[in-house]
């Protein structure tokens, strides 16, 4: 599927507020609702929205320190690397897990109350892993920029 500028436009409008009615993103667009249900649908089906959510605020919440953890197997084979993500997405501290190219094989950033949580969460959970090689964490003391939209500047021509 090729985006066009429309498709383009309800995505940017999507991804900054998806809790907005169809009818107020028609009218933005100057398009009747049908046509933009459908393209929303389409897209939907596509791949294009995975799906709709609430950004919440981790420190409203008691989560207050963020901690990405880099980490290295001792044994790289499919087996493993498959086990260990199904692992660690057990873990609700986890927010995301990323395979990394370089020295360390898995970058992991955890929400959690405070330093002593991510001990209890070292302690108690990741170092229980069998097959975990080298783990080092860096505690994230301010944060300049998070963002979950996605720039689709490059999409336009």
């Amino acid at each position: 599927m090729k985006l066009d500028s429309i498709d383009i436009s309800i995505l940017k409008s999507l991804q900054s507020n998806s809790n907005r009615t169809v009818k107020s993103l028609s009218q933005e667009l100057g398009l009747s609702t049908t046509p933009v249900f459908e393209r929303i649908k389409k897209l939907e089906r596509e791949g294009y929205i995975e799906g709709y959510s609430a950004r919440l605020n981790p420190r409203k919440l008691g989560l207050k320190q963020t901690v990405f953890v880099a980490i290295t197997l001792q044994g790289h084979t499919r087996s493993y690397l498959e086990k260990f993500v199904r692992q660690v997405n057990e873990f609700p501290e986890v927010v995301a897990c990323h395979r990394i190219s370089g020295t360390f094989d898995y970058l992991l950033k955890l929400l959690v109350k405070d330093v002593e949580s991510y001990e209890q969460f070292i302690i108690t959970k990741l170092t229980l892993i069998p097959y975990l090689g080298n783990v080092q964490s860096m505690i994230t003391l301010s944060t300049g920029k998070e963002s979950n939209e996605i720039d689709l500047s490059h999409l336009e021509n």
